[in-house]
């Protein structure tokens, strides 16, 4: 995963909720504490992040002031209280109240706006999921959402806005690779080897990245891919290639671009703050003119249509087993994958049978009910699954904590089943090895799925996070 979030944590009131979602994806199971006094909990508070340099106060006024922009009034919760430790963190985005927040300082409006003003050239990548919350939320189509973000952050001063669906076809070929050469490894003689190399875990969640470096150690983490996530991915193409190819001076950065010590993201901003953007400028976003794509990193074709792969959370189990049993065992398959449910309809299997032996064995995982079970039969060695695709958030990444929240009386489960069905409109179904886009970028620059180069780039590696909360700051 990212080498750091951020330097420093946001801290707001401990009756924090996850939504869309129903529940914190991390489990508050026995968590409940004792009513206090709210001064209780600002010494609480103190106590967890002691050296976090930020004045409560000045925070609250900060956030009384958007409130005040947006034409917003903070209603009054009255809930009982859970405490949860910083280390139980995932930086998953989810907790955000109506009052303070739980912030990552690089992941705000603050700091995405200060960078604009401050002259830097901006580059923004947009992931189809909360292309398809917008889309729900303003009853648009996603091209239409991507056209008219297009003009809104353009005119904020934003150079170009870019498609993570383009990342996400070589995070998809890279992990392809990397299934067949472990599934290979597997079967080989060497017995140390192949006792690590499966189930393959899927990589692109960082939410789960952040709880199996955090709290599953290092039994786990030979079993992730190694391969960066369609954000991280998009990040090291634009500022390794492409910002070569333009010429364009990274500042004091600049020396650092060959022994890759800079981040390759600066910033992250949540569906649901791109919303809180839009109020604050007054915009009326269904009345945006709609502006022609950024072609450079975008899945657009010469008619103008989106394109990508099946599946609300990057399409992993489905790209991956469609290749392995093309490629390992010789049998392409048309039509749609039989996926079962399985425990529940957050657990859901496919397989591949030979000769009456199953050969290939994949899940789908959302949600810690199922990724905690999951870990404890990697743990024990009695996991039967080839790959996973693990995602922290029940029901996948199109109900993550940072998506928007229903409106008004309007049901989450309503909300979400708007969201997938407006998710792969206009949008056309293609193979990531045949997008002219990512055969480019191989051919002028990766060289082949695998290469040395390919893993010095989009590909990574794991470590177990220390236990010390002053120690875990400074890697935020």
């Amino acid at each position: 995963m990212s080498n750091k979030f951020s330097p420093a944590l946001r801290v707001g009131d401990l009756n924090d909720f996850i939504a869309p979602s129903q529940g914190c994806i991390v489990s508050l199971k026995g968590l409940k504490a004792s009513k206090s006094t709210k001064q209780d909990k600002v010494e609480k508070q103190e106590k967890v992040v002691p050296t976090v340099n930020l004045e409560p106060a000045r925070i609250k006024s900060a956030k009384q002031d958007r409130i005040e922009k947006l034409g917003k009034v903070a209603p009054t919760v009255s809930s009982e209280a859970v405490k949860v430790n910083l280390k139980d963190c995932l930086a998953c985005s989810g907790c955000i109240t109506s009052a303070d927040t739980v912030m990552l300082e690089k992941q705000s409006l603050d700091e995405f706006l200060l960078n604009i003003e401050s002259g830097k050239a901006v580059f923004i990548s947009l992931s189809p999921q909360s292309r398809a919350s917008l889309a729900a939320h303003f009853g648009l189509s996603p091209l239409q959402v991507f056209r008219k973000l297009t003009t809104f952050f353009k005119s904020l001063g934003v150079k170009a806005i870019f498609d993570t669906s383009c990342s996400r076809d070589i995070s998809l070929i890279e992990s392809c690779n990397e299934f067949v050469a472990r599934y290979k490894q597997h079967l080989s003689n060497n017995s140390e080897l192949s006792k690590s190399s499966l189930p393959m875990l899927a990589s692109s969640c960082p939410g789960w990245i952040c709880y199996a470096e955090k709290k599953l150690e290092s039994y786990i983490l030979p079993y992730i891919s190694s391969v960066k996530s369609p954000q991280q991915t998009i990040g090291a193409i634009f500022k390794h290639h492409h910002c070569q190819k333009m010429d364009l001076n990274q500042g004091e950065n600049a020396n650092d671009v060959a022994d890759l010590s800079f981040s390759e993201v600066d910033s992250v901003l949540t569906t649901g703050e791109v919303l809180d953007l839009i109020r604050l400028k007054s915009v009326d976003f269904k009345a945006l003119e709609e502006s022609p794509l950024d072609k450079m990193l975008t899945n657009v074709d010469e008619d103008g249509h989106l394109f990508g792969v099946n599946g609300s959370s990057g399409g992993y189990a489905e790209t991956i087993f469609r290749h392995a049993a093309k490629t390992i065992f010789g049998r392409p398959i048309e039509g749609p994958l039989n996926f079962r449910t399985m425990r529940n309809s957050d657990f859901r299997e496919v397989i591949l049978e030979v000769e009456g032996k199953t050969v290939l064995k994949f899940a789908t995982c959302y949600g810690f009910r199922n990724l905690q079970g999951i870990a404890k039969k990697v743990k024990d060695g009695k996991c039967d699954y080839h790959f996973l695709e693990v995602m922290a958030c029940p029901s996948g990444c199109l109900n993550g904590g940072g998506q928007i929240k229903p409106k008004e009386g309007q049901p989450a489960k309503d909300l979400l089943q708007s969201v997938e069905r407006v998710y792969m409109e206009d949008v056309l179904v293609a193979d990531p090895f045949e997008n002219p886009l990512v055969k480019s970028l191989y051919d002028e620059w990766l060289e082949r799925p695998g290469s040395e180069i390919a893993k010095k780039h989009t590909h990574t590696e794991y470590h177990p996070m220390v236990k010390s909360i002053a120690s875990e700051l400074l890697n935020w």
